[in-house]
C-alpha cells in the first residue's frame, strides 16, 4: 500500500485537509458513499479496489471522522458507512472538482448551463436511467424537509438553475451564459400543465441550489402550485453527480429533468433541454400509462 503523506504546515487549511483527503482512493468513496454505496462489498465492486487498500482507507477516513462504522447485521457482524457531518461537507468540494473537470477536461472551458447532446456529460447524466434515487431530503417550503421523491406514482423533477421574484436578483451576465435564461418559462410551463400531470399520478417538483426564502419569494410570485426544493447543501447533485456550473460565485444545477417512480427508480432523463415547452411534452409523455 502507497504511504500517506504527512503535511506539516499546520497553519494552511489546504494542507491540513490534503492530509485527511489526498488520496484520490479516498475522495472517491467519498463520492461513492454520497451516491449511497454503503456497505464494504458494493464499495469494493464500484471501486476495484483491493479489500486490505479499501480496508485501510475506510479506516482512516472513520478516524477522521468523515465517516461513521454503523452496525446492520449481528451475525456475522456486517457494517455500513455512512457521512458524517464532517463528511458532508466535503460534498461542494466534490462538486466542483466535477464541474472542473467537465468545464475543462471534457470541455472547452467554457462557462454552460447546458451541453451537446452527445458529450461524455450528457451520456454520464443519461446513464442516471434505470438507477435508484437514495434517501435523502431536500429543504422546502415552511423550514421543512422532504423527501424529492413523492408518493404519487411518479415524481417529476426538473432540475433549474435558477429564478427569482425580481428581475435585478439574477445574477450579473445571466442572460449571456448558455442555457441559463428560461428558469420562469420553464416553471410556468409546469405550472400551466400541472392539472395533467395531476390526472396522469405524477408529481412535479422543482430542484435549484437556491436559497429556500428566494424559492419561496419566486413560487408565491409565479402562483406555481407545486413544490421547489433547495439542493443548496448540494446532497442530491452529489448523490446524481449531477451537472453544475458557476456563477455570482455559486454552484448551480444544469437544466434538466428526472421522472422517478414510487419505488425512487429513474425511469426517463431529459437532458440536455434545449426546448423547454418541448421537454415538458416529453416528461408528460413519460409518466401517462
Amino acid at each position: 500500500m502507497a504511504q500517506r503523506t504527512h503535511f506539516d504546515d499546520t497553519n494552511c487549511a489546504i494542507a491540513q485537509a490534503l492530509d485527511v483527503v489526498g488520496d484520490w482512493w479516498t475522495l472517491l468513496i467519498v463520492r461513492d458513499t454520497a451516491r449511497g454505496v454503503h456497505r464494504f462489498d458494493a464499495l469494493q465492486r464500484e471501486l476495484g479496489l483491493s479489500r486490505k487498500v479499501l480496508t485501510e482507507r475506510l479506516r482512516m477516513l472513520v478516524e477522521a471522522g468523515v465517516l461513521s462504522r454503523e452496525p446492520y447485521q449481528d451475525r456475522p457482524p456486517r457494517h455500513e458507512y455512512r457521512l458524517t457531518p464532517r463528511g458532508r461537507g466535503l460534498l461542494p468540494v466534490l462538486v466542483a472538482l466535477q464541474d472542473w473537470g467537465d468545464t475543462w477536461v471534457l470541455g472547452e472551458g467554457t462557462t454552460s448551463a447546458t451541453t451537446d447532446a452527445h458529450s461524455r456529460e450528457a451520456a454520464r447524466v443519461h446513464a442516471l436511467k434505470g438507477t435508484r434515487l437514495p434517501e435523502l431530503r431536500l429543504s422546502g417550503p415552511q423550514e421543512a424537509t422532504l423527501d424529492p421523491v413523492a408518493a404519487s406514482p411518479f415524481t417529476v423533477l426538473y432540475c433549474f438553475p435558477g429564478a427569482y421574484a425580481r428581475p435585478e436578483a439574477y445574477p450579473p451576465g445571466w442572460s449571456q451564459i448558455p442555457g441559463a435564461p428560461g428558469c420562469t418559462l420553464e416553471s410556468a410551463t409546469y405550472r400551466d400543465r400541472l392539472a395533467e400531470f395531476t390526472s396522469a399520478g405524477a408529481s412535479v417538483r422543482g430542484v435549484s441550489t437556491q436559497r429556500p426564502d428566494e424559492q419561496r419569494d419566486f413560487a408565491a410570485k409565479e402562483r406555481l402550485g407545486f413544490t421547489l426544493l433547495s439542493d443548496a447543501d448540494l446532497t442530491l447533485t452529489a448523490a446524481l453527480r449531477l451537472p453544475t456550473f458557476r456563477a455570482a460565485g455559486t454552484s448551480r444545477l444544469k437544466r434538466l429533468t428526472l421522472v422517478v417512480d414510487q419505488d425512487r427508480t429513474v425511469r426517463e432523463v431529459i437532458y440536455p433541454v434545449r426546448d423547454i415547452e418541448s421537454s415538458v411534452e416529453a416528461a408528460l409523455r413519460a409518466v401517462h400509462p
